[in-house]
């Protein structure tokens, strides 16, 4: 039997090494059951080793990884069937319709007929059930994707980058499907490179970068910790007051123009910011005058750039 006390995934001391090049150099975590555990990082940090030696489809070269408490070299069948998978690439069958994708993988695990319905409304597929998969839009094949993977009733979803490149329905769509998932106390271990995304579903995340976990933490403490606050003044402005106000501003203003407005940022710590609105309100006409809260978009771009570990 499976044991569902124990932790979704649990990670010690994992290592990759092909040759001379390090893909993860000692990494360890946990995720806890019911959370959406955010996993993020640069392009070529060992995201998707991480994830495909968890699923047993690579050996690591030490340390161990663990779902449901066994080991990810040892998956049986009862465990795979519990843990639904998409990766960032496209295996879905694309000669074959929507509905028969579905139908395929009902089949392999004894799913009833009603519950391919009501994925196929859920993920807004029912008009293009009888389409071949070679003929849906990218959003629609995504979507296909997700209900396949969680038509199993799986407890684990393991998703690399579910919603790159999607447009704004596909996008909300498979978030309202994310959301729903964790509100049945099931776990979902989440890549992705949008921020967006992670502030509103992730309960925590890890960052990695080189192999190497820098942070595991809320995404709401990363910010607080990592993000600096800016104020935002944005003033109406015509072409020839341009030069004027470049010149005025301090080298800590980022000065963005569009059309007739200028936005400028100043760091809210500025000692000077009382002084220069003053002496913007003398000279043009303000818009507004608003703070702008830390991103984690921001946050990730800072520790992107570097590979040092934050402790607290």
């Amino acid at each position: 039997m499976l044991e569902l006390n124990n932790p979704p995934i649990v990670i010690n001391d994992l290592r990759k090494k092909y040759k001379d090049i390090t893909a993860l150099n000692g990494i360890n975590l946990t995720v806890n059951q019911g959370e959406i555990f955010g996993f993020l990082g640069p392009n070529g940090a060992g995201k998707t080793t991480t994830m495909r030696i968890l699923l047993g489809l690579l050996n690591p070269t030490s340390g161990s990884s663990q779902v449901f408490g066994t080991n990810s070299t040892e998956l049986d069948n009862n465990i795979r069937g519990k843990i639904g998978v998409v990766f960032e690439e496209n295996n879905l069958y694309q000669h074959l319709t929507g509905q028969e994708n579905l139908e395929f993988f009902a089949s392999l695990y004894n799913v009833q007929p009603e519950k391919i319905n009501q994925l196929l409304e859920f993920f807004q597929l029912v008009d293009a059930r009888d389409l071949y998969v070679k003929n849906y839009s990218k959003g629609m094949k995504q979507r296909l994707l997700i209900a396949r993977a969680i038509i199993a009733d799986p407890e684990l979803l393991i998703l690399d980058e579910p919603t790159s490149g999607l447009d704004p329905a596909s996008i909300e769509i498979i978030h309202q499907a994310i959301e729903g998932f964790k509100k049945e106390n099931k776990t979902v271990f989440l890549s992705s490179h949008f921020m967006e995304e992670v502030e509103r579903l992730c309960d925590r995340i890890a960052f990695i970068n080189n192999g190497e976990i820098i942070t595991i933490t809320t995404p709401a403490w990363l910010k607080s910790y990592y993000g600096n606050k800016n104020i935002k003044i944005k003033i109406r402005l015509n072409q020839q007051s341009v030069d004027n106000l470049k010149s005025s501003l301090p080298e800590e203003a980022v000065i963005e123009i569009k059309n007739n407005s200028a936005s400028i940022s100043l760091p809210l710590d500025y000692e000077m910011t009382g002084n220069l609105i003053d002496s913007l309100k003398s000279n043009y006409s303000i818009l507004s005058i608003q703070t702008e809260e830390a991103s984690l978009h921001q946050v990730f771009i800072e520790l992107s750039k570097e590979n040092k570990k934050l402790k607290f």
